[in-house]
């Protein structure tokens, strides 16, 4: 088992890392991943396309966001992974939602992409060795490595979570 202490401080992902206790990657996205399905079933349909504030992205909108990002998270993850030195640029997930048709797809759709995307991560995260996950890259003109990715990954949707219980519930 890796030490947490190999996680790569990361001061724009802190905020996520910080969310998630569990020691191994495995554990957090498991449990993670079992909070966030009972999570949505739990979310009133009248819900799911409101938004708190003019501009800002409904619920069901934010589960686009959520599944896009896991994408580009575990996509650096792979990577990384695989030894690549290449820098690896960030995104804008403002211009992303505006232009990912979130707010066009059933519920039911985006609930069956989040949790076919959750299984791809769990997959990748489980096969990784400590070679792996331990090997530093660069996103965001920041350092990373797959390890630390497996904390930002639930810790993202562990952050959209507390933002709809706060702002949207």
């Amino acid at each position: 088992m890796i030490p947490r202490t190999e996680i790569i401080p990361a001061p724009f992902y802190q905020r996520y890392i910080d969310l998630i206790k569990e020691e191994e990657i495995g554990e957090a996205i498991k449990k993670n991943t079992r909070q966030f399905t009972k999570f949505l079933e739990k979310i009133p349909r009248k819900k799911i396309d409101y938004a708190y504030a003019e501009s800002k992205w409904t619920i069901r909108e934010s589960l686009q966001h959520i599944i896009d990002a896991e994408r580009v998270f575990t996509y650096r993850a792979l990577r990384f992974s695989r030894l690549d030195p290449t820098p690896l640029p960030g995104f804008d997930e403002n211009e992303w939602a505006a232009n990912a048709g979130g707010a066009n797809r059933s519920w039911k759709e985006l609930k069956a992409e989040f949790a076919a995307v959750r299984e791809a991560t769990t997959l990748l995260f489980g096969s990784l060795s400590e070679a792996q996950l331990l090997f530093k890259g660069e996103a965001r003109e920041l350092p990373l490595n797959a390890f630390t990715i497996g904390f930002i990954v639930p810790g993202h949707v562990a952050h959209h979570i507390n933002i709809f219980k706060e702002r949207y519930l």
